[in-house]
């Protein structure tokens, strides 16, 4: 081979070997182990964790643990049926992948409620602050799931999965289950520990003087006492009269 082909050749080598270290751009969904499935345009591992860039722009994405994701599947294309790509045969239409079974949240938030005997309403206010009901969402500082547990707040509750929303509710409510018992059922200060953690509760006496940390007390509060005022008007509605046939009150003694 000349000198020219081989610097042809090297100059290849390396061009191959540059793409292989780009982060994936075919549109495609990453399958979790939890069931979930993520479309995404390309990823890139970052540590531990994989980024799935949902937008073109790489404007959005979603930072997953790597050992969450179960593999990769080609994402469904509206390609219609007999379609030709130019120079290429008949594309055929891609089928669209089966619907995966929901989570009734509903469900999961009433078992875990009477498990740690909590009231359900004041764990779906939680939940509500905490994520509004995302089953992947991940704060700024690390916290994940419905519940946003922290990663080593969740391994001590045994919970290997923060994104299952399951194994997530039950080792959130089993955590508020806990700061209630430790300030003696002291709501205020449990949901401020649940927000800032225990030691700034016992740093500050209370509920610390962090904008956040009040503001999500007081959302907590609030989204719970409207549902109970809620449930309250709807006990109070006196019963109407049962009618008869013939458009009368029926009871008893009349003719």
């Amino acid at each position: 081979m000349n000198p020219e082909g081989k610097i042809r050749l090297a100059f290849g080598t390396l061009v191959l070997f540059a793409v292989c270290l780009l982060p994936c751009f075919a549109s495609e969904v990453a399958v979790l182990k939890n069931g979930f499935s993520i479309k995404h345009e390309r990823r890139q591992v970052v540590g531990d964790v994989t980024r799935l860039y949902v937008s073109a722009d790489g404007s959005s994405f979603v930072d997953v643990p790597t050992v969450e994701i179960e593999h990769y599947e080609a994402a469904p294309q509206d390609v219609t049926s007999g379609s030709r790509l130019p120079g290429s045969q008949t594309v055929p239409k891609m089928q669209s992948f089966p619907a995966r079974p929901e989570v009734d949240l509903h469900e999961v938030v009433n078992d875990a409620s009477g498990r740690y005997r909590l009231d359900p309403d004041l764990v779906t206010a939680v939940i509500k602050a905490e994520s509004d009901f995302k089953v992947h969402a991940i704060s700024p500082k690390g916290a994940q799931g419905l519940m946003q547990l922290m990663p080593g707040t969740a391994s001590q509750l045994g919970v290997g999965n923060t994104f299952d929303p399951q194994a997530n509710v039950e080792g959130g409510t089993r955590y508020l289950r806990e700061l209630l018992e430790k300030y003696n059922f002291d709501l205020i200060k449990a949901l401020a520990a649940y927000n800032a953690g225990p030691q700034r509760v016992q740093q500050f006496g209370g509920v610390p003087p962090y904008y956040e940390t009040r503001a999500y007390v007081a959302r907590v509060v609030r989204d719970f006492n409207k549902k109970k005022v809620a449930q309250e008007k709807v006990t109070k509605v006196p019963a109407q009269p049962a009618k008869t046939t013939s458009g009368k009150s029926k009871s008893s003694g009349q003719q």
